[in-house]
């Protein structure tokens, strides 16, 4: 089974601490590499994590306010110093480009690679990115600014061929791909043989939400339900209620109860304000209501198996 794993690069609010990175994420799958959000610090972050710039090619941009997006231009000049030549994209609201023309222009004149900004809309649920077995989709969330969540789901695998069946049968190489799609055998004498004489069941797919920044949204509990991992901002405790609603955010019981809405196999949460020395409280918040929930950490590394 390919690798599915979700490296935090940083996972603190707006404010600046020796604790937390701004927000950071890179999803893993296979031998590709998306990056979520680039806050100040990120390229940092990818040097203490061992990630290699140069298998960065898509960057989702969940909204632009500072924390999630002030590292963009240092990463797109270091690429630049880099070398590199592989396109970059950026998925984000369509005011980006336009406040970042300049400093382009200024800073990052000549890049010898080319830069793709692909607008999107905060507001509706779509598929932005798709290849051959992922797709990428927004998440409509609810912030002061136009904010969007990703979800990661790769698609249907194949069946597995047995390797005994195919050699007992000797099944040319030409309809193996048809009968991993869960197709029978006809043999050149006529005689059909069942897929599932053939094979085993397929891999399961697996999925991957992240939610940052928000408050509470009940109305993505169906796209998200039965996703193997929810990473979902907790910004305050529940102490700080009234000030969660008052900035958007929520609290880490908030993000709990949605997790548990939807029944999500893992909870991750993470966003932690700059006032909290610890964030054991949070997780234990949270674990009141859904226990199978993890703090998020710089260069902690969350598997989905």
């Amino acid at each position: 089974m390919e690798t599915f794993e979700v490296h935090i690069l940083g996972c603190g609010s707006a404010l600046p601490t020796t604790r937390h990175n701004a927000t950071s994420q890179i999803v893993r799958i296979g031998n590709k590499q998306f990056m979520i959000d680039c806050g100040e610090g990120t390229q940092l972050q990818m040097r203490r994590s061992h990630i290699h710039f140069s298998f960065v090619n898509h960057i989702f941009i969940s909204h632009l306010h500072g924390d999630h997006c002030f590292g963009l231009i240092g990463l797109i000049s270091t690429f630049g110093l880099l070398g590199r030549t592989a396109p970059l994209h950026i998925y984000a609201d369509p005011l980006l480009q336009r406040l970042m023309q300049p400093q382009l222009n200024f800073f990052c004149n000549g890049l010898k690679y080319p830069l793709h900004f692909h607008d999107i809309d905060a507001t509706k649920q779509t598929v932005i990115y798709e290849d051959k077995s992922i797709t990428v989709e927004t998440i409509p969330l609810q912030h002061r600014i136009p904010c969007c969540g990703f979800l990661f789901r790769e698609k249907p695998k194949k069946r597995h061929l047995i390797a005994s069946m195919v050699e007992y049968y000797d099944i040319p190489i030409h309809q193996r791909a048809n009968i991993k799609e869960g197709n029978d055998y006809t043999t050149p004498d006529g005689t059909l043989i069942p897929n599932s004489r053939l094979t085993t069941d397929a891999d399961p797919s697996r999925s991957y939400a992240f939610c940052s920044d928000t408050l509470p949204c009940p109305n993505i509990v169906e796209q998200i339900r039965e996703i193997d991992l929810l990473y979902h901002e907790a910004t305050f405790a529940e102490a700080e209620h009234s000030r969660a609603q008052e900035t958007f955010h929520s609290t880490a019981q908030q993000a709990a109860h949605i997790a548990k809405e939807a029944n999500v196999k893992q909870l991750v949460i993470g966003h932690f304000s700059s006032r909290y020395k610890e964030d054991e409280q949070l997780l234990n918040e949270a674990k009141e209501i859904f226990p199978t929930t993890s703090l998020a950490d710089e260069e902690r590394v969350f598997n989905i198996e």
